[in-house]
């Protein structure tokens, strides 16, 4: 596949990854966050396990030396990081959400530092300055003496947890020995088993959920749970984690398009915190700096 497509198959899993932040905020308002949850997962395992044996061809056994890792993935990938998000699109924009979850690779690289022992530059250092600063500037809308005064939109908080949940679950994701997609099929049928006793002990009255509810549901199974995470993967295997990360700070962008288009608002605070956020993560990931060195050095090759 040439680097075109690879860009493609990026901007259109990100894109997908943004509608999930708007349709969920509409789902939201019919069904509780665990049962967006849990039927999200239970459709996607159909599409998901028959993929990862198709696609890498495991052999599932093997998955047993690693079941304490996926059981933790499947808790806090699954489960956890959805229910956060959904609870958080019930007090706060899809916008503002995103642009929160624009932290997730500086925060990351934080992990990294504290349990891979990983070094970090001056300059991603600073990255992850500007990043939380502008992740600021969106929680208190602008009004940074919010801070004082310990004043957050309860969302925004929510969607701190969540970064911090995925954050974890990352880390952990390195660790694991089990091929990535066949890694998120386990997880999930783990996560799904674990949810079900919740979610029949909470209920749900199906003949009242709405024909849009139905329909975001359906686009969070097919797009953003099995299309984003198979393109995703594809793309990993091609140019690397590191270059693909990048187009991760694509889904704020692509959610305040969206929310745009549906007639949401964007303010002054959440362009310059995003801005922010976006400036700083670069920074941050260390692609600004690999883009100095080979400038640097294909300078020094036009030199000799």
């Amino acid at each position: 596949m040439s680097k075109y497509g690879i860009w493609f198959l990026l901007v259109m899993c990100n894109l997908f990854w943004a509608g999930n932040y708007v349709f969920g905020k509409y789902v939201i308002v019919e069904v509780t966050p665990l049962w967006i949850t849990f039927s999200r997962w239970i459709l996607a395992l159909l599409f998901l396990i028959p993929i990862a044996h198709y696609i890498e061809k495991p052999v599932w056994s093997k998955a047993k030396n690693d079941w304490f890792l996926l059981l933790c993935m499947g808790v806090l990938g699954v489960i956890g990081y959805n229910i956060f998000l959904y609870s958080a699109l019930g007090y706060t924009t899809p916008t503002n959400a995103a642009l929160v979850t624009a932290l997730n690779p500086g925060v990351i690289v934080i992990g990294s530092i504290i349990l891979y022992k990983e070094r970090i530059s001056i300059l991603q250092t600073l990255g992850l300055f500007i990043s939380f600063a502008g992740a600021l500037v969106v929680l208190t809308n602008g009004e940074i003496e919010r801070l004082l005064q310990l004043q957050f939109n309860r969302g925004d908080l929510l969607m701190v947890g969540a970064v911090i949940i995925w954050t974890i679950y990352t880390l952990i994701a390195r660790k694991i020995s089990t091929p990535p997609i066949t890694a998120t099929a386990i997880s999930t049928a783990i996560a799904v088993l674990l949810m079900a006793p919740f979610a029949g002990s909470q209920g749900i009255n199906i003949g009242e959920i709405g024909s849009l509810a139905i329909t975001g549901i359906l686009y969070m199974v097919i797009f953003p749970s099995v299309s984003s995470f198979v393109f995703w993967n594809m793309a990993v295997q091609k140019i690397g984690v590191s270059k693909a990360g990048v187009f991760l700070n694509l889904i704020p962008v692509f959610t305040a398009i969206i929310s745009c288009l549906l007639g949401e608002r964007v303010t002054g605070a959440q362009g310059i915190g995003g801005l922010l956020v976006f400036c700083g993560v670069y920074l941050a990931t260390g692609m600004f700096e690999q883009r100095l060195n080979i400038g640097s050095s294909k300078r020094k090759i036009e030199a000799y």
